[in-house]
């Protein structure tokens, strides 16, 4: 049963609120203060990730600053590839990077003790859930298997994915095969998040823009839509919001095709489509992140463009990709106000 108090889930029901609820991807990050004060006392970056103290601590941090509408799990898409044993590490200036997998690599990995790994994960929600305010939505979280695999075969991230693409046609057989046990191993996880507390999730997937049509069928919202049908036949309540980074015309279907709740949109999807996209049910996004680093004029503008076309439907506000580490918070706090403030 819905608590009636958390806007966002009303929203994931398809209700339609005035003002729209808001949170923004990567509210909790490099652009606030107190982040980067947590982040020093942390250690590594996935220590942050797997310390319950310092992941619930950067958690609530945007949630004390703005009173955003849902907290995120603080944590990261590749702590299920560091749980297949892939020598996950961050480095300062490089981003992510592992040991890359060939096709025995991918045979070889094994599923086991995944969930057991990810415990401290589960920790941080169930404590996060006691802590944030009632009627703040908890969101969960995951990387869709497309773009989770093109990191485990580069080894790191690529502008274009091509390592990824390329081994998707060289070897098919294998690389069917790790995508299906990605989304397996990710729906296990993301039902392990709902039991400890997550209100809702959402499947990132962040490179899906570089597919084509065939690829983006087979690549993405194919395993996506196993990974929701498998949690929703565990949690028939589950919320899922679905974010296909880039994937532009290919959303049209991206719901059907996959079973997702609300869809995630990117900056670029135009406004005309976003609205046909709302008809089928909740959308989420779609401020440039840019704009909220400029502020001002290019700020408000964005933001009453968005509101104007959508807040007459089921919509979720939000960035149409993550707050970047050069935003001004005071630039969040004009966001959020002016989100808070609209009327029809």
């Amino acid at each position: 049963m819905i608590d009636e108090r958390r806007k966002i889930m009303r929203v994931l029901s398809g209700e339609a609120l005035t003002p729209p609820p808001l949170w923004l991807m990567r509210q909790a990050g490099r652009y606030l203060p107190e982040y980067r004060e947590t982040r020093a006392k942390a250690g590594s970056f996935l220590d942050l990730c797997y310390t319950p103290d310092h992941a619930v601590e950067v958690t609530l941090q945007p949630i004390r600053r703005y009173g955003f509408d849902a907290a995120i799990l603080f944590s990261d898409i590749l702590v299920i590839p560091d749980a297949l044993k892939r020598n996950v590490r961050f480095t300062e200036g490089h981003g992510p990077e592992m040991d890359p997998i060939d096709e025995a690599g991918i045979l070889a990995l094994k599923p086991e003790g995944v969930i057991a790994h990810l415990e401290p994960v589960m920790e941080t929600v169930r404590r996060l859930r006691w802590e944030l305010p009632a009627e703040t939505t908890l969101l969960g979280f995951c990387g869709a298997p497309w773009t989770v695999a093109t990191y485990m075969i580069a080894g790191h991230g690529t502008p274009d994915q091509a390592p990824a693409r390329l081994f998707a046609y060289r070897y098919p057989k294998a690389f069917e095969h790790l995508l299906m046990l990605l989304a397996e191993i990710s729906a296990d996880y993301l039902v392990a998040q709902i039991d400890a507390g997550a209100d809702a999730v959402q499947i990132f997937d962040s490179w899906a823009g570089v597919l084509g049509e065939k690829e983006f069928e087979a690549f993405a919202a194919r395993p996506v839509a196993k990974m929701i049908a498998s949690v929703k036949a565990r949690r028939p309540q589950a919320r899922i919001i679905a974010f296909a980074k880039g994937a532009g015309y290919q959303l049209k279907t991206y719901r059907q095709k996959t079973g997702a709740d609300a869809i995630g949109l990117d900056w670029s999807v135009p406004l005309a489509f976003a609205r046909e996209l709302q008809k089928e049910g909740p959308v989420q996004g779609n401020l440039d992140p840019m704009r909220v680093v400029a502020g001002g004029r290019a700020l408000e503008e964005g933001i009453d463009e968005i509101l104007q076309q959508l807040a007459h439907g089921p919509l979720i506000f939000n960035l149409g990709h993550g707050i970047t580490p050069q935003a001004d918070p005071a630039n969040v706090t004009a966001l959020v106000e002016r989100v808070r403030g609209w009327r029809n």
